[in-house]
């Protein structure tokens, strides 16, 4: 739940940001000269990004969860197997572990989007967020039934 909540402040602060950035843009285009109005696009285009960005990533985290919601629902989601350190991070031969056998699960069932949900968290837990991303978008895209790139 607190990692929702952070997400939403986050979320709600960008917002504003992005509304104050505009709303300076906008003020730039009304002054009308050849250097402000190209200014002002340029600011413009800043926030329409940012909101871009914004949606993308929220779109991904509310797939992510509806997975691990009926992942939760079938009792599939990964039990908490890895050993921490005695200042509670994940032990790394521990993540390889658990990594190596989520790995072999994922490639003798590669259609199964709950075999890749859980690669990607033995990705995450073995600090390796962009292949967790990936692998997670390969398990959203499976369970959605759409067609997969290699």
């Amino acid at each position: 739940m607190r990692a929702k909540i952070t997400y939403a402040v986050t979320a709600a602060v960008l917002v504003v940001y992005f509304v104050l950035v505009g709303s300076r843009g906008v003020l730039l285009i009304q002054h009308g000269t050849l250097l402000t109005v190209t200014f002002g696009v340029a600011v413009l285009i800043l926030p329409v990004i940012g909101v871009w960005f914004l949606w993308q990533n929220t779109r991904f985290v509310r797939r992510a969860n509806r997975l691990a919601a009926e992942l939760e629902a079938d009792c599939g989601l990964p039990v908490a197997e890895l050993k921490r350190t005695p200042s509670g991070r994940i032990d790394r031969d521990s993540a390889d572990e658990v990594f190596s056998r989520r790995k072999a699960e994922t490639e003798d069932t590669p259609d199964d989007w709950r075999c890749w949900f859980r690669l990607a968290v033995a990705y995450h837990d073995a600090r390796d967020t962009p292949r967790a991303r990936k692998a997670m978008q390969r398990a959203i895209a499976l369970h959605e039934g759409r067609a997969l790139s290699a």
